[in-house]
């Protein structure tokens, strides 16, 4: 053992004067963790408050955006108190004519910016995450559907867990700028905030919250959320055939090729298009970014094409994994090889399949998730690949003109593997 510092002797009182000089290192290190933290805190409040824009759509259409609020009174809402409705928020981003740059609708409108914050509380409202009325997307409120097409594809979109179906506008909005009408939902007591256009406010139930159980209790609660997503994606179908058909004054009366209907979803969302394309044979093609399946569909398949894509899982407990890895691998193998696609993006994180991946600019953040091995590549890019993933999946099966999904590799993004 090394002899101690002539300055602590090993017995004997300590002497005022080193007394004094310990008091003052410890307050100069007090003060210097105080800047530091000072520091970060002022560098998130500065990062909070700067303009962001999303990533900018990559397709040759203009991008619409527009809302529905859709009730079906003679179906309850297995989810929510005794008695209520289903009701659905639905959001669709789609081909646009062009429009005006103040015709763009705001990221999150405010009434629901509002209810959001008062949710999550002023620190993380005000330091730990984007002043969301200084994000900016590309969509234009109610704009004309574009006329380059009789009519477009649509696709679903299912948001991880309780997200809002918006955290997910930049995949959104890259997919509608390729020709395709994108459709997601928010549902009272299920999505984390709801803000109805009547002015109800309603919240995530806390026995719909996930995250509040554990084991058995969490597993048979998310297998109850993921049939009741589904069972909404096929009442909102059911509602798009409407608007199609018998809704003269709909901006997409005739517009919607409800024939060519795919599906993706990301983490619970997932394995809602799983469930989704194993219950409704409306469901021609989907995908599964990075969920885990549950339900029926484990031990039935799918028949439809379907594309997994997974972020990398290597540094994660193997007795959490493999259970998964191996259920995704059933399905996987039981489609014909023409009609399976499994890619790991090598660095992507879980969580920045989002838009978080496009709002998580703090330097200062970045630095430290990257220090404690969460964030890889940049999120902006897992963005990126992702939208390349999904559209060249759904080019092949639902327009039948892009390139085999099986060549999906790319030159462009190296980080795209392909499992066989």
């Amino acid at each position: 053992m090394p002899p101690l510092p002539p300055e602590l002797p090993a017995s004997g009182p300590i002497r005022p004067k080193r007394l004094a000089r310990a008091f003052r290192a410890f307050g100069l290190l007090a003060t210097a963790g105080g800047f530091a933290l000072a520091g970060l805190l002022a560098s998130l409040w500065l990062d909070h408050r700067k303009e962001t824009f999303l990533p900018e759509p990559s397709g040759p259409f203009a991008v619409g955006r527009t809302t529905y609020a859709w009730t079906d009174p003679g179906q309850a809402d297995p989810m929510a108190p005794p008695g209520a409705p289903r009701e659905l928020l639905a959001w669709i981003w789609y081909p646009a004519a062009p429009g005006r740059h103040e015709d763009v609708a705001g990221y999150l409108p405010a009434a629901w910016r509002k209810a959001v914050e008062n949710r999550v509380g002023p620190l993380l409202a005000t330091f730990l995450t984007r002043d969301l009325s200084r994000v900016h997307a590309h969509g234009i409120h109610n704009a004309a559907v574009a006329q380059d097409q009789r009519s477009y594809p649509v696709i679903f979109l299912r948001a991880g867990l309780a997200a809002l179906t918006t955290n997910y506008t930049s995949l959104a909005e890259d997919l509608a700028s390729h020709g395709y009408v994108v459709v997601g939902f928010d549902a009272p007591y299920r999505s984390f905030v709801v803000v109805l256009p009547d002015g109800r406010v309603i919240a995530r139930a806390p026995r719909n919250n996930a995250e509040l159980f554990a084991g058995a209790e969490q597993q048979q609660l998310a297998v109850r959320l993921v049939q009741a997503w589904s069972a909404d994606m096929r009442f909102a179908l059911d509602r798009l055939e409407r608007l199609n058909t018998s809704d003269p004054a709909s901006l997409f009366s005739g517009r919607l090729d409800l024939r060519r209907v795919g599906v993706f979803g990301h983490s619970l969302g997932g394995a809602t298009a799983l469930q989704f394309c194993h219950d409704d044979p409306r469901c021609k093609a989907g995908a599964d970014v990075d969920g885990a399946p549950l339900g029926s569909v484990i031990a039935e398949g799918v028949t439809q094409p379907f594309l997994f894509l997974l972020s990398n899982h290597g540094n994660e407990p193997v007795e959490e994994t493999r259970p998964v890895l191996a259920n995704i691998r059933s399905i996987y193998d039981r489609l014909p090889p023409d009609r399976r696609v499994e890619i790991e993006i090598r660095g992507a994180n879980h969580f920045l399949f989002s838009d978080d991946g496009a709002l998580l600019k703090s330097p200062a953040l970045r630095r430290t998730l990257r220090i404690f091995g969460i964030l890889g590549i940049d999120g902006r890019r897992q963005l990126a690949i992702t939208s390349y993933c999904l559209r060249t999946f759904f080019d092949a099966y639902l327009k039948g003109t892009g390139p085999s999904p099986q060549m999906l590799s790319s030159s462009l993004y190296p980080e795209i593997q392909v499992l066989k």
